[in-house]
């Protein structure tokens, strides 16, 4: 059998080997695991993704000794120096896929996960965890030691006939072998064509953690651990210090909550909340739009490519003053599912720790009985959407491949067309159902390289491939959309909010360029009367306001305002975060930045040029903007915003429900407008 893999035998049998190995494992844990495996008919999805998973793992671990091996085996002077760095490369690294596979039936039946960063920030506390393993788990314990041991034994004897007395191949095919290596190693490690690679989402498919956990080995699933706490950069790392006490007095202070409605020590945020709208509970759809930026709504100041949001502008409840926390889309999601303000770190939605059991809309509605969903043009993986909305309260994900035979298909996937045609067919049926619903709609027509089928708008400009032309697109699907909905049998009980991600782009010479996190910002419904808002407001108070009028009173950790609550002007800000730089903007465009490593600085911001010029700013205003700019990295570090096992509102400590001052209308019996 050496013959033919020549120089590759050694690697192919080991990559063989761990294939097999690993294959086996998952199958035993599947077996111990049968009820809730075949509950959700999971077996064909768990191996055959697992098996991808598994390939992916194989590549990374031995693309480099096979490329090396290409060279080197065969040669004389090199190859008893070889063969034992072969021998060790390839002991440790199934020694490695070994013990973590053995370790992982105790993790679960601690955690119910495979090994994740809670594997490794133990690791820190050796003498604590392996008390615990001895007095709880001294059988496994102890078989896994044994198991773990003789595997190696048995692998490091094997490598030896494995790395000897392979053939060699004559000098010229050398490098036509070593570049056929490094095509397949790198194709099997990114596992896809498309330009991100494999990563855990991309094979998520179940609502149940576990079941997605166990398509991944446990080796993958710790690696990928690692690079994700690599990407979780801290306000505390940047930002002048605060203490712990200040940032949380600070906090609730600047919620427009009452003191006795917070209701916990351990999670500083957690209140009671009671919504305004006290009749049947309602749908609620958020339609995120790409790219949407105020620049280019006419009523906003921008310019006239826009023209059906303008139309809605002035049909339902219009924030003028509405501001992204961020400039990437996941950013915008963190904002409008979970409410969760923004960090230097990346997005919660790719971070390890806010896979499961983090706070969001949907897990919270998932609990009052409504079907919780995403739709989405494109692939559900990008930016690790799927595996941040299955393990935090999203139950169905319709995403490109649920589409049939959609109109017109581009970089990103399904045009705006085909994905509100898709949304009007979900609503229409969970409406026919009677079923209550909470779905997030994401559109993706305007993104580079700006791709919409022809002949549906006319062009603002030429070419026809320019930011511009692709906004007028998006606003014609979602313009098209509400003349359907507006017809619908779900149009009488559904609150419908249209908010942009981000700006299309945000530049400029500035540490802050303000004026591109201005954003459109709509609630529209039967019942929600006509408004232009004046308010300085936030992404982050979208979802308290569409909880309150859906319905949905609960205890939640969100800081965000319910704007169908009075405002006092005071309390009115913007966070914005751009890359390790915090803005705070008070309601009378005082501005306050954080930037890695200085001191605030301050400013006042022009609306109408743009610019911001260095001014004073009260130290009150300073303080309530530093610990903002902390409490999300504090949050997250010390997991004090995760999801609730019961959001039930404790009405007796809350009291009667506030007088509404948002705008509803009269026929809803939700009282008149206020300010």
């Amino acid at each position: 059998m050496k013959k033919s893999p020549g120089p590759l035998f050694s690697v192919l049998t080991a990559g063989f080997s761990a294939l097999i190995m690993l294959t086996l494992f998952r199958t035993g844990l599947a077996l111990w695991q049968f009820d809730r495996v075949s509950a959700h008919d999971a077996w064909s999805q768990l191996l055959l993704n697992g098996l991808r998973v598994d390939i992916a793992t194989v590549c990374w671990l031995l693309i480099v000794p096979a490329f090396l091996s290409c060279w080197l085996s065969g040669i004389r002077r090199l190859e008893p120096f070889w063969s034992l760095i072969l021998r060790l490369w390839i002991t440790g690294g199934l020694m490695f896929l070994i013990f973590m596979e053995v370790a992982t039936p105790t993790f679960i039946a601690e955690y119910d996960l495979r090994p994740n960063r809670l594997f490794i920030e133990y690791l820190a506390y050796p003498k604590e965890v392996f008390t615990m393993l001895w007095h709880g788990y001294k059988l496994p314990l102890i078989a896994g030691t044994i198991f773990t041991t003789v595997a190696v034994i048995f692998i490091w004897r094997s490598t030896k006939s494995w790395t000897t007395n392979v053939r060699s191949i004559r000098w010229y095919w050398r490098p036509v072998l070593a570049i056929l290596v490094l095509a397949f190693g790198i194709a099997g490690a990114r596992s896809t064509l498309g330009h991100r690679p494999l990563n855990p989402a991309m094979v998520a498919f179940s609502t149940d953690p576990l079941l997605n956990d166990l398509t991944l080995n446990s080796s993958y699933s710790v690696l990928f651990a690692i690079r994700q706490i690599s990407d979780e950069a801290s306000a505390f790392q940047f930002y002048p210090k605060m203490a712990k006490a200040d940032i949380i007095r600070e906090i609730r202070q600047s919620m427009n909550v009452a003191p006795n409605d917070f209701i916990s020590a351990k999670q500083p945020t957690l209140a009671n909340h009671i919504s305004h709208h006290q009749g049947q509970k309602k749908n609620i759809v958020v339609l995120l739009l790409e790219s949407h930026g105020a620049q280019f709504i006419k009523s906003l100041g921008g310019i006239d490519a826009s023209p059906h949001l303008d139309q809605l502008i002035h049909q339902g409840w219009a924030f003028k003053q509405m501001y992204a926390t961020g400039t990437r889309s996941v950013r915008g999601i963190e904002a409008v599912v979970s409410g969760f303000p923004p960090t230097p770190s990346r997005s919660v939605v790719k971070l390890g720790k806010s896979q499961h059991n983090f706070f969001s809309v949907a897990d919270l509605l998932k609990s009052q009985g409504y079907t919780t969903q995403f739709i989405y043009g494109g692939e559900s993986h990008f930016d690790n959407m799927k595996s941040f909305f299955l393990g935090n309260g999203f139950t169905n994900i319709q995403d490109f491949p649920t589409f049939s035979q959609p109109a017109f298909v581009g970089s990103w996937g399904a045009s705006d067309e085909d994905l509100y045609r898709k949304a009007d067919e979900q609503f229409s049926r969970f409406s026919a159902e009677n079923k209550p619903f909470f779905s997030l709609v994401f559109s993706s027509s305007n993104h580079s390289p700006f791709e919409y089928p022809a002949g549906r708008i006319k062009p603002y400009n030429t070419p026809a491939d320019t930011v511009q032309n692709a906004v007028k697109y998006a606003d014609y699907a979602i313009g098209k959309f509400f003349e359907k909905a507006r017809q619908s049998n779900y149009w009488h009980n559904t609150i419908f909010v249209i908010v942009a991600d981000h700006d299309a782009r945000t530049y400029g010479a500035t540490p802050l360029p303000v004026a591109h996190f201005h954003i459109p910002a709509i609630i529209i419904g039967d019942g929600v009367a006509p408004r232009q808002d004046d308010r300085l407001v936030s992404q982050l108070d979208l979802a308290p306001t569409m909880l309150s009028l859906a319905g949905i009173s609960s205890k939640n950790p969100m800081i965000g305002f319910d704007l169908t609550q009075p405002l006092a002007k005071e309390k009115q800000r913007a966070l914005m975060q751009r890359d390790k730089n915090f803005g705070w903007m008070t309601a009378d465009h005082q501005v306050v930045l954080f930037e890695p490593g200085k001191p605030a600085s301050t400013y006042t911001f022009d609306p109408k040029t743009e610019k911001l010029t260095p001014a004073p700013v009260a130290k009150s205003i300073i303080k309530r903007a530093h610990a903002n700019a902390m409490w999300g990295s504090l949050a997250y570090q010390d997991d004090l915003y995760t999801a609730e096992k019961d959001y039930r509102v404790n009405t007796a400590q809350s009291g009667e429900p506030r007088h509404l001052t948002g705008p509803v209308s009269n026929a809803a019996g939700q009282g008149q407008p206020g300010n």
